[in-house]
């Protein structure tokens, strides 16, 4: 499945005292959505770091459009976008409960050997996921 959908509902101490969500607490809203759509790939981060592979953000670009506020459930839309070479690519939205866009991105991330810190390939079975998804 290239997309994924997960729903997380705005905490207070993600908000300023006018209940808007502060602007840099979309980026773990955006982390929420990718971790979970590798766990709907049968891939899990945690057991993908204990194997020594860790998947840094080397570049994100966020659009926001509308305020999520205080209580609003919210809903992570992540589509996978591409794979290559040591890299991976997703495209992101988060929507209100009214279906309402409130926010845009897109994240490029690279696999990286926590032993050395530098570039690998992907795993085999990140392969055979995007094979299924191409």
């Amino acid at each position: 499945m290239k997309n994924h959908q997960v729903e997380v509902r705005v905490r207070y101490s993600e908000t300023d005292q006018m209940g808007v969500v502060y602007h840099g607490n979309y980026v773990p809203y955006f982390e929420i959505g990718r971790v979970e759509w590798l766990k709907n790939q049968g891939v899990s981060y945690k057991e993908m770091e204990q194997s020594g592979i860790a998947l840094p953000i080397v570049s994100m670009t966020i659009n926001y459009k509308k305020s999520a506020r205080y209580d609003e459930l919210l809903t992570v839309h992540t589509n996978f976008k591409s794979q290559t070479s040591v890299k991976i690519e997703f495209d992101c939205a988060i929507y209100n409960e009214a279906n309402e866009l409130l926010t845009t991105a897109s994240f490029l991330l690279v696999f990286v050997s926590l032993k050395t810190g530098r570039p690998i390939a992907p795993p085999d079975y990140i392969l055979d996921i995007v094979k299924k998804l191409q």
